[in-house]
């Protein structure tokens, strides 16, 4: 089983392969990560809280970080379980290329699946499936294209009037590198998104 997809991001490659290993552009961007913690070196281990239709599962999953090529190209081997709900185990292959003064961003999950999910009817899956890759692409590409033209948003402002750092001291996941704790999180919900597309 496999899913494909991919998508152009209005931003330098070198600024979307950071933005894809910054921990705390990741961690607003996908819904549901719980923690994340080094087992090794480029190994480590995360939980998931994902919800399909009437399926609630905590999904634990173990992950591998391979075949490295800054900023063009990584490849990431895991497994994740949900209990009852079911398990999956798959790659992910994740590309990046300059496109029309952007980035394009190719990806190809392949996984094996099984558990409660897999009864579940298709379109059920399959529509959730498309809302989390939405979701997490369209606030992906909100945080790395930055706001529309004319937007003065200002960031948030401590009660003491200073700017809140987002560095490792406030992050889940500290002490781990940002391409390791990054990446497990894209293969996280890539072999979510695979296990859910490919049933049915």
């Amino acid at each position: 089983m496999e899913l494909k997809g991919e998508t152009r991001i209005a931003a330098p490659r070198a600024a979307v392969w950071a933005a894809l290993n910054d921990p705390a552009i990741l961690a607003r961007c996908i819904d549901g990560v719980e923690s994340l913690t080094a087992s090794g070196d480029n190994r480590f281990s995360g939980v998931l809280n994902a919800r399909v239709g009437p399926v609630r599962a905590k999904f634990s999953g173990d992950v591998e970080l391979t075949e490295l090529d800054p900023p063009n190209r990584y490849v990431l081997v895991g497994e994740g379980k949900g209990g009852v709900a079911g398990f999956a185990k798959g790659s992910a292959e994740v590309v990046l290329s300059d496109a029309d003064g952007g980035t394009h961003l190719a990806y190809l999950a392949k996984s094996t699946v099984g558990g409660k999910l897999a009864q579940l009817g298709s379109r059920l899956i399959e529509g959730a499936a498309k809302g989390y890759a939405e979701s997490f692409f369209e606030k992906f590409k909100a945080e790395v294209e930055g706001p529309p033209p004319g937007d003065f948003a200002h960031p948030p402002v401590e009660t003491d009037g200073s700017t809140p750092r987002h560095d490792a001291e406030t992050l889940p996941g500290r002490g781990i590198s940002p391409l390791v704790w990054g990446s497990a999180l894209v293969l996280l919900v890539l072999a979510l998104l695979a296990w859910l597309l490919t049933r049915g």
